[in-house]
């Protein structure tokens, strides 16, 4: 459980997103996920609140969690907030499909219901 609170309320804003995408793309096929705008937007948007919460952590609450990717996480988030029409959908649909259950069971640990 973080002792800090700051991260606290983070930690639950990067779970919650990560939640909906695990809802979003249970079942969900590449192609399906390709041709499907809406739920690229949505999971997009979601990816956005990780990495935006990400940036919030504290070096220091960071460093005692090396599990989580924090890095990766920010970096995108910043593609996808600042390169518009260069969006890589191979990199959404693993970061949505790989990296966000990844990130969900360590989120689980540091935030126990």
């Amino acid at each position: 459980m973080p002792h800090d609170e700051p991260a606290k309320s983070y930690l639950w804003d990067m779970r919650e997103s990560a939640l909906e995408i695990v809802e979003f793309m249970r079942d969900v096929k590449f192609h399906e996920f390709e041709k499907n705008k809406m739920l690229r937007s949505a999971v997009e948007r979601h990816l956005l609140v990780i990495g935006e919460a990400a940036v919030h952590i504290s070096p220091q609450f960071r460093k005692q969690h090396p599990e989580i990717t924090w890095t990766r996480l920010v970096e995108l988030r910043n593609i996808l907030a600042h390169e518009y029409g260069e969006t890589l959908l191979n990199r959404v649909w693993v970061a949505a499909s790989q990296g966000v259950p990844e990130l969900l069971v360590e989120l689980k640990r540091l935030l126990p219901d």
